[in-house]
């Protein structure tokens, strides 16, 4: 499944899964940015970015996934020429990071105002507020959630499948059709998920503890 053993070249299975991780990195990567600017629409943007960010959220946590992924490959990506691949990232994006702006909102909400007010009054910039006052005490409170988004996202990469996007759960549906090796194929898919699912969990937690330990300084 993962190697043509006669030539030693890589399998359909291990060309899916290095497409599976290119999904997930670049999902991830517009997860934080779509997340942060979310949370800073919603708490500093004013009336009307608060209020696109509020539809925004509306729009995407009621409405299911596959069906925002249909839209963006069938609708938008017909109208602006991008591929599956490209409508596979730009739907987990959007989906994930309208709840990853609700885990930064709650994190920086639950930072006493005087602080800010304190931080800016010392002349500090927004940005070096976050790197030196509000980081140092949310993160302890905001990785165990972010992390258990990371794995959704990995999770439901998955979906790709179904616009014939190429990844890791496409390729072995096309085998099982194959080879009908269905109970074989299905728990090496399980088990490479679960691989990395637990891989994230272990970095989550080793984060976690450097985070809320006293001795933690962030400059």
């Amino acid at each position: 499944y993962f190697y043509h053993v006669s030539v030693m070249k890589p399998g359909p299975s291990l060309n899916g899964l290095g497409l599976t991780c290119q999904i997930i990195l670049w999902s991830l990567l517009f997860t934080f940015v779509l997340g942060f600017a979310t949370a800073m629409a919603r708490l500093l943007g004013g009336p009307v970015l608060g209020a696109l960010a509020r539809v925004y959220l509306e729009v995407i946590r009621n409405t299911p996934l596959l069906v925002q992924l249909s839209i963006i490959y069938f609708i938008f990506g017909a109208v602006f020429d991008f591929s599956a691949f490209w409508a596979a990232v730009i739907a987990l994006s959007f989906f994930e990071g309208a709840y990853l702006s609700e885990i930064f909102r709650s994190s920086f909400l639950a930072v006493d105002e005087g602080q800010w007010q304190a931080a800016w009054c010392l002349g500090l910039s927004t940005p070096s507020t976050f790197r030196r006052v509000i980081i140092p005490q949310t993160a302890p409170m905001l990785l165990p959630p972010m992390f258990s988004l990371v794995i959704s996202l990995v999770k439901d990469s998955a979906l790709a499948s179904t616009i014939a996007v190429y990844e890791l759960t496409k390729e072995a549906r096309d085998l099982v059709a194959e080879s009908f090796q269905t109970f074989e194929l299905w728990l090496t898919v399980a088990a490479v998920y679960l691989i990395i699912n637990l891989a994230l969990s272990a970095l989550g937690g080793l984060m976690e503890k450097r985070a809320a330990a006293p001795e933690r300084r962030w400059a």
